[in-house]
């Protein structure tokens, strides 16, 4: 078959994979539950330029995240699946794009362009991005497709690869602002720098494609500026300069070796080869293209995000096209038997892997972390290590390279299908708020008004559709950002124990018969409103009165 049946045939695979029981387990805390929840208030509320977060304005990312996942829940239904498809759909598109991206550097080889979009949808770190709704699974999605776009067009393609380009931009300025260029420009500066390339003459092309830069990607933020000029400020400083310089902005303080470690811990086993073939192969052998890639793509991008003071393992994602694209590039000057050594190890670190899945049961008995898995989940484990046994002793095939494929889509297939009852059996654990719900509306008090102590849920108004009432004793999460709301409705969703003045609509609440809900104990100056609940339930680390 030809590289481009093979590539559709992967993306059923892996299709399958993510869609089996997508909706399994509910939003879980802290990022997936705020997009989920904005989404649903948002296709409720039918206000689709002022995003609110539990009934109070929000709006710390531009809103094509939260209009996608509104989408999402409007055409597939309120659940969780609604939440989660649209994202995996997007990185299923990183992947063809991926194949566009390969067959561009690679000079139209296919076999190589194949393998660069499979090890890159089989990456940890793309994996953990689809299940994890936040903005930088379509953030990459778009910087992929404004990449290839400029690319395409340097290559010789016609100015709708331009639009592309500038289209591409302001939608990944709509999904996350001014780090929505990193890949794009660094495409664009890696395809110049010392390359002596001819310049494609300058078009009224490139005037509408700015023209259409700046109405798809400022036009949300020249509207609420419009509305009210704080705004300005708002997203230019505290969301742009403080988000870069300031760690205690948003809570997000790691040390500058953050990214070093974990970017190549999340793209095992491939940054291993990555690493070695780059150090083994001398620096004047490799052409200066793939030098550009190495230093553009992915060492001044992970220098950036690295400076930065606010931190997260998935503001990293731009590198990893690079990453990918570089591995197939050093792995490709193998000799066949140095691959074969390449493919044995991958393999048994595969097995390895597999097989501390089979025993993990038998591990949360032992020592506690946290978690338990069920016997049962390691059927599909078990099955991934006969496969992947069936192909070393019984694939003859001569080349190396498929039988490596092959085995990391196992791979990932089958740590997809193990993942999922994992995150099911554990929605407490993980910071899920679905058995809360479900223990709520077995009791028969859905239609009581919610209250949760010092915590922010977003998940628990998603899974009940209906906004709980946050008491404010402390929590950082719950300093909202108030300054912008029109009245003072908002205090209705959010009581600060510390004010006498909400006193007695905290009073007129607890007359009512709410639940409660408690994360650990409440503090001692707090406890005198348990005499107003007469029963409680323990589920995991939450208490619930009622």
């Amino acid at each position: 078959m030809t590289s481009r049946r093979w590539l559709w045939l992967f993306l059923l695979g892996l299709s399958a994979a993510f869609l089996l029981n997508l909706g399994s387990w509910g939003p879980l805390e802290s990022s997936e539950a705020r997009y989920s929840e904005i989404g649903r208030e948002m296709l409720v509320g039918q206000d689709w330029l002022h995003p609110r977060l539990l009934g109070i304005y929000h709006f710390h990312k531009p809103p094509l995240t939260y209009w996608l996942t509104a989408a999402g829940l409007g055409l597939f239904g309120k659940t969780t699946l609604g939440v989660r498809l649209l994202p995996v759909l997007a990185v299923l598109l990183q992947v063809v794009l991926m194949y566009g991206l390969g067959l561009l550097l690679f000079q139209q080889d296919r076999a190589r362009a194949l393998a660069a979009a499979v090890i890159y949808g089989t990456l940890p770190v793309v994996l953990i991005s689809a299940l994890n709704v936040t903005t930088d699974a379509y953030l990459a999605t778009l910087e992929l497709a404004a990449a290839y776009g400029i690319l395409r067009y340097y290559a010789g393609g016609g100015a709708r690869w331009l639009y592309l380009f500038w289209v591409g931009l302001g939608l990944a300025f709509l999904t996350k602002g001014p780090v929505g260029f990193v890949l794009p420009l660094m495409a664009v500066v890696g395809h110049y720098f010392k390359q002596g390339q001819i310049r494609r003459p300058f078009t009224g092309h490139h005037w509408l494609g700015l023209g259409l830069f700046l109405v798809v990607g400022l036009s949300w933020y020249s509207y609420l500026v419009a509305e009210n000029s704080a705004f300005l400020r708002y997203f230019l400083f505290e969301h742009t300069v403080e988000r870069f310089a300031n760690a205690a902005t948003f809570n997000r303080a790691k040390p500058w070796w953050f990214y070093l470690v974990l970017a190549p811990a999340t793209s095992l086993p491939w940054a291993i080869a990555l690493v070695v073939r780059a150090i083994k192969t001398p620096w004047s052998t490799v052409p200066r293209p793939w030098q550009n890639v190495l230093i553009f793509w992915v060492l001044v991008p992970l220098l950036f995000f690295s400076l930065s003071k606010s931190k997260l393992l998935l503001y990293v994602l731009p590198i990893f096209p690079g990453v990918v694209l570089l591995t197939v590039y050093y792995l490709g000057r193998c000799t066949e038997a140095a691959l074969h050594r390449w493919y044995v190890g991958i393999v048994a670190f595969y097995g390895l892997l597999l097989g501390l899945l089979c025993v993990l049961p038998i591990f949360t008995t032992v020592v506690d972390l946290g978690f338990e898995v069920k016997p049962i989940t390691t059927v599909w484990p078990a099955a991934g290590v006969l496969v992947l046994v069936l192909l070393l002793t019984l694939w003859n095939q001569v080349r190396i390279a498929p039988r490596l494929l092959v085995a990391t889509v196992v791979f990932t297939v089958t740590l997809l299908l193990t993942a999922k009852p994992i995150m099911q059996q554990n929605e407490l654990a993980f910071n899920g708020s679905r058995p809360l719900a479900e223990f709520i509306r077995a009791k028969q008090l859905q239609t009581r008004q919610v209250l949760v102590y010092n915590e922010l849920l977003p998940s628990l108004a998603f899974e009940l559709e209906k906004l709980p009432v946050s008491l404010h004793d402390g929590n950082s999460s719950l300093q909202r950002e108030t300054q912008f709301e029109r009245n003072d409705t908002w205090r209705r969703n959010l009581i600060y124990l510390q004010d006498a003045r909400q006193e007695p609509y905290l009073g007129s609440l607890l007359l009512q018969h709410p639940v409660l809900l408690v994360k650990g104990e409440l503090r001692p100056e707090r406890q005198w409103m348990l005499r107003y609940f007469s029963q409680q339930q323990k589920l995991g680390k939450w208490t619930v009165w009622w």
